[in-house]
């Protein structure tokens, strides 16, 4: 059997280019995938951030007590939306404001529907017994209704709206 004798320079001169045109196919899935997980990146980035911005303004309002004259409510907003107490600078995520903030705590519950702050009774379990050994108050940090930007303009995003953010913490008494 005789099989044909390919000539190296024209199988050579047959594949020019095939490189390139592998690549341009695979190059618009390759880039987009990329943007994705850049995106979803972001988001969780974003989301912590929210997180983080509900848990430093809870633990500054479980240092006073929801009675105090001077409650600082307000401050608390801003640490929440800026990260400092005077609402200054830009907000930790783009679109984020005060208003997105809820303050729940046992004298203003109204944002936390179904959620009780005073008087959760604690259990000492040391002794197995479930001794009850005394109440405390609880605060707790909301953001509700940040809604979510990509940077690519092509993802519709529109309608992408975090769910409540909340941190509870002990409110001393």
């Amino acid at each position: 059997m005789n099989l044909p004798r390919i000539n190296s320079r024209n199988s050579y001169k047959r594949q020019r280019g095939v490189a390139a045109v592998e690549f341009g196919i695979l190059l618009a899935p390759m880039l987009l995938m990329a943007c994705g997980v850049a995106e979803f990146g972001r988001a969780i980035y974003q989301y912590d951030t929210l997180t983080k911005a509900t848990r430093s303004a809870a633990r500054y309002l479980s240092q006073f007590s929801p009675d105090d004259v001077a409650y600082p409510t307000a401050e608390a907003k801003c640490l929440a939306a800026f990260g400092n107490l005077d609402c200054s600078g830009q907000p930790l995520a783009p679109g984020l404001s005060t208003s997105m903030v809820v303050v729940c705590d046992r004298v203003n519950a109204s944002g936390c529907p179904g959620q009780s702050f005073s008087n959760v009774s604690t259990y000492d379990n040391t002794s197995g017994s479930g001794t009850p050994a005394g109440t405390v108050n609880l605060v707790a940090v909301r953001i509700t209704g940040f809604a979510y930007s990509p940077l690519q303009s092509f993802i519709n995003a529109s309608g992408m709206t975090f769910g409540n953010i909340t941190t509870v913490m002990r409110q001393v008494l």
